[in-house]
């Protein structure tokens, strides 16, 4: 029986009584029930109710080539029919997770030729926290183990991936998270920055916290720093170009590793293939998952360059780490095509040169000067909305979140896809927007800003 036999309230009865969701209040969900997304076709999803919503965040930061793609549907049934599972263990491999590694060891930044296969970004950062302890173990430096990281910062919700990230609220759930992980402040201008100080400035001095945070551990003590390019769950907070090439030379000084997560920023949404290659940094793992199969399939890649991966090969033994699903041969398929069709369509180039800059004129054309707009900001084909109430003091409305959620209902309302995350309304889009989408996106968000500006004078 298919959900066409299913009422909208059956299915969101039975949802409510079985599914518990991610990042979600159960009891709200329940109240409320949950919106049934049934189809979706380019950058358009719809709902059980026949509704058109324009997805501004690619889903979950992933979806880059669109929905619809008959060509990575016929890569999964094709796999499928020749063989649908093997596993990567036991000394054996299978012919897409092969083609795929090659492949990513000539797009990744140089200096990066090895890749460890996973099924998201949060094992893929597990496995980067694994595999850099290990490395600086194998190096005779055991005690070389604290990980760098910085306050708001997401790297996942797995135990680890938790205690890599900066949130509080995911912490205080922890109940215990793993050692020998600490964070800095995050390069974020717009709130942290002195007053009068530019943000090449500011930019050097967010990366001197992670230098103070080595001194005082001491260097003999501390692995690897561990940063998103761009904060993307903690609300699309870009640095300043000085940040990360000043991050890299403090890491390359004290001869710690440089970890880069770019589950979110990979394959082409800065405009190049990774932002790693947009800031002009070379880092010795990179973590990714999401768009490399455009969340057709799940699917993670670890990049690894060749200093950590040398180390492992010569010195390391057997690594007691790994998925029943690493190098999982269907989802090494549908990434091959995705890549192919990133490539063939010229979707990287497209973000740089065209609608990277489209995106960010309009947002700061159109959108910026709203009353109840603090900042607009973005990179590629990220971008950020800060709601505040006095855009001369960036005094936020009470209680902190409020007023964005507001904003992000009257979004959906209006047919655009959302999300708010604390005060920050945040756009990640599909990379097959163009201008035309573009302009129909700021005009919703327009009509969204005015109905929620009403309501929040009327409270």
């Amino acid at each position: 029986m298919t959900y066409q036999n299913y009422s909208l309230k059956q299915l969101q009865q039975i949802d409510a009584s079985h599914h518990l969701h991610p990042f979600t209040d159960h009891k709200e969900i329940r109240g409320s029930g949950s919106r049934i997304i049934t189809r979706a076709d380019g950058p358009f999803i719809y709902d059980s109710e026949g509704n058109e919503l324009l997805d501004g965040m690619a889903g979950l930061w992933c979806v880059n080539v669109g929905y619809g793609r008959e060509e990575l549907a016929r890569a999964a049934y094709e796999q499928m029919k020749e063989l649908p599972y093997y596993n990567s263990f036991f000394k054996c491999s299978t012919p897409t997770p092969v083609l795929l590694t090659k492949r990513l060891a000539e797009i990744a930044p140089d200096g990066i030729n090895q890749v460890f296969f996973g099924s998201s970004g949060s094992e893929a950062n597990d496995t980067a926290v694994r595999l850099v302890r290990q490395y600086w173990a194998l190096e005779g430096k055991p005690e070389k183990n604290r990980i760098i990281s910085r306050k708001n910062a997401y790297h996942g919700s797995t135990i680890a991936g938790t205690s890599l990230g900066g949130m509080e609220s995911m912490h205080k759930q922890l109940h215990g998270a793993v050692p020998n992980i600490v964070h800095v402040m995050m390069p974020y201008a717009y709130e942290l920055a002195l007053p009068g100080e530019s943000d090449h400035d500011f930019g050097l001095r967010a990366a001197k916290a992670v230098e103070d945070a080595i001194l005082e551990a001491g260097a003999d003590q501390v692995a690897a720093f561990i940063g998103e390019p761009i904060m993307g769950a903690g609300g699309v907070k870009i640095p300043p170009m000085s940040y990360w090439p000043e991050v890299e030379r403090i890491c390359r000084k004290y001869d710690v590793l440089l970890m880069v997560d770019e589950v979110i920023t990979g394959y082409g949404r800065t405009g190049e293939w990774f932002a790693s290659q947009a800031f002009g940094i070379s880092p010795d793992t990179i973590t990714t998952a999401k768009a490399l199969t455009s969340g057709y399939q799940p699917l993670s890649a670890l990049l690894v360059g060749d200093r950590v991966a040398n180390t492992l090969v010569e010195k390391g033994g057997e690594f007691h780490h790994g998925y029943t699903y690493s190098g999982h041969p269907v989802a090494c398929a549908v990434a091959l095509a995705n890549l192919d069709i990133i490539e063939r369509e010229g979707l990287v180039e497209r973000v740089k040169s065209d609608t990277g800059p489209y995106f960010a004129e309009a947002l700061r054309e159109r959108i910026a000067d709203h009353p109840l707009v603090g900042e607009v900001r973005s990179f590629g084909l990220m971008g950020a909305i800060e709601i505040v109430k006095d855009k001369g003091t960036k005094e936020r409305f009470a209680p902190g979140g409020s007023a964005a959620v507001i904003v992000r209902d009257h979004a959906i309302e209006n047919g655009l896809m959302m999300r708010a995350t604390g005060d920050t309304m945040i756009l990640s889009p599909p990379l097959i927007w163009t201008r035309e989408t573009i302009d129909m996106a700021c005009e919703r968000i327009g009509r969204a800003l005015d109905q929620a500006l009403v309501d929040l004078r009327r409270a």
